[in-house]
């Protein structure tokens, strides 16, 4: 067999052992189904205690006695399913790193003329086979440039999973909270669904008026819609929460019931905030990655411009039978495209870069002097709002004694006690705002802050006064 025809096989051969194979990956309910599954709490507890990451800490975790705030947001992490496509940005940029290693294939090719009616000639060839080697001049910078990726990539997946455990933990502070105000609300209700009975028992037997039951019945109206609203508040939270931590829609998801709205924050001072920021934040962190394989990529497109060149070896015998062997030399000439387009492209790639990490740094040490001056304002709120309930509560039982005395009016003693209900439950408004601010901070600075401390006990009801039974 003649030679070329020797090569071409051997081409042929190595071109069939390299191909991949082929494995289906079907999207079909089964494998829907199974990816969807709620997660397995034992694998949960085992992962917690050997998390890595730069912000999260690992924690021993036990759903069974309900969910902590840092319990949800380990478990959003490991169990939220939208977190799964942001992970396979992972094989992504590994494949990329190993696309931006490999060398440029050889190229062989092979031709041949077959003389007709001529005797004592034989058939000719040609072999080629080169090689381009332009490749090896950018291939340094761009496996520079996709490590750098690689390296933005595995630090904005991070980032994305601290917002998701965020996310959770500040869906727990509010299912808390909705919970504390619906509990007061509920009292409220019921408080007063009670006194409109008394209203009109006493109406019945003419000791009030048709004014006081209105007036009892519109405050008992007023506190029922409170009631409904807070429900439907808290029955959307608890779906959402339900949702980012992987779970199915009509799941039960218990939370500590020890678990505090904090009054106060004891913070680091604003400067501790802002020092090392660009290191704390991750994104910040994966947008510099970013730049250098931006800067990385520029290289790579300026060293492009060397023209590109091709050796090899040519081979060939001719009619006559007579046998030539030598090298083969080819490169453009670069007079037209120089690469600049693409130059210029990357170049105005990498400005923008820098202008949004420069942004992105400005907008974060803005959000942090924002959410420092909101939280001390909030705080100032709820000391305000704390202190005046002693004082309400006070109002509510001059009223109430004044009443039992035939010296005050039902409207007014309504109207004190609706106050002092409204207090409580802004109170625990404020004091889920101050817990979801400072969350917010913990996101603004990168920085872990320490939860508040759960409550040894229930906290006691706001205290309740309704008029003596009989005297409305």
């Amino acid at each position: 067999m003649p030679s070329h025809r020797l090569l071409l096989w051997a081409g042929a051969l190595g071109v069939a052992a390299a191909a991949g194979c082929y494995r289906a990956m079907p999207l079909d309910s089964e494998a829907v189904g199974k990816a969807l599954a709620p997660p397995n709490m034992e694998a949960i507890r085992v992962q917690a205690k050997t998390l890595q990451h730069p912000l999260l800490r690992p924690i021993e975790f036990d759903e069974r006695d309900g969910l902590s705030p840092d319990e949800a947001a380990i478990l959003a992490v490991l169990a939220n399913p939208s977190l799964r496509a942001v992970r396979d940005q992972r094989g992504i940029a590994s494949a990329q790193v190993l696309q931006a290693g490999l060398l440029p294939n050889p190229a062989l090719s092979s031709g041949g003329e077959f003389p007709l009616r001529a005797p004592g000639e034989v058939n000719s060839y040609a072999l080629d086979a080169a090689w381009d080697i332009s490749g090896l001049i950018t291939r340094g910078a761009k496996r520079d440039a996709a490590k750098a990726q690689a390296a933005s990539v595995e630090l904005d997946v991070a980032w994305q999973e601290w917002q998701v455990a965020e996310g959770a933990k500040t869906a727990v502070y509010r299912v808390i909270g909705l919970e504390a105000q619906l509990t007061g609300a509920e009292q409220v209700e019921q408080r007063l669904r009670d006194n409109l009975k008394i209203v009109k028992e006493a109406v019945d037997q003419h000791l009030k008026t048709a004014v006081d039951q209105a007036a009892a019945e519109a405050a008992l109206q007023e506190a029922h819609a409170t009631v409904l609203d807070l429900r439907q508040d808290l029955r959307k939270e608890r779906l959402a929460l339900a949702r980012s931590l992987g779970q199915p829609p009509g799941a039960e998801v218990r939370i500590q019931k020890d678990t505090l709205l904090p009054s106060r924050l004891a913070l680091p001072a604003a400067d501790e905030f802002l020092k090392g920021l660009e290191d704390r934040r991750l994104d910040l962190v994966a947008l510099r990655r970013g730049y250098e394989s931006q800067e990385a990529t520029v290289r790579a497109a300026i060293l492009a411009q060397f023209p590109k060149v091709e050796v090899g070896i040519h081979h060939t015998r001719d009619s006559g039978n007579f046998f030539t062997l030598g090298p083969t030399l080819a490169f453009d000439v670069p007079i037209f495209d120089r690469n600049q387009g693409n130059i210029a492209i990357e170049k105005a790639t990498r400005r923008k870069l820098f202008d949004e990490y420069v942004n992105r740094l400005f907008e974060a040490r803005s959000e942090i002097a924002t959410l420092l001056a909101e939280i001390e304002s909030t705080a100032d709120k709820l000391a305000s709002a704390e202190g005046a309930v002693p004082i309400l509560e006070e109002l509510v039982r001059v009223y109430e004694d004044a009443l039992a005395a035939g010296n005050a009016d039902i409207l007014s003693f309504y109207g004190a006690q609706n106050d002092l209900a409204k207090k409580t439950i802004e109170i625990l408004k404020l004091k889920q705002e101050l817990v979801e601010l400072r969350i917010g901070l913990e996101l603004a600075s990168g920085r872990y802050l320490e939860e508040p401390a759960r409550a040894p006990a229930a906290p006691a009801a706001p205290r309740e006064t309704q008029p003596k039974e009989g005297r409305p």
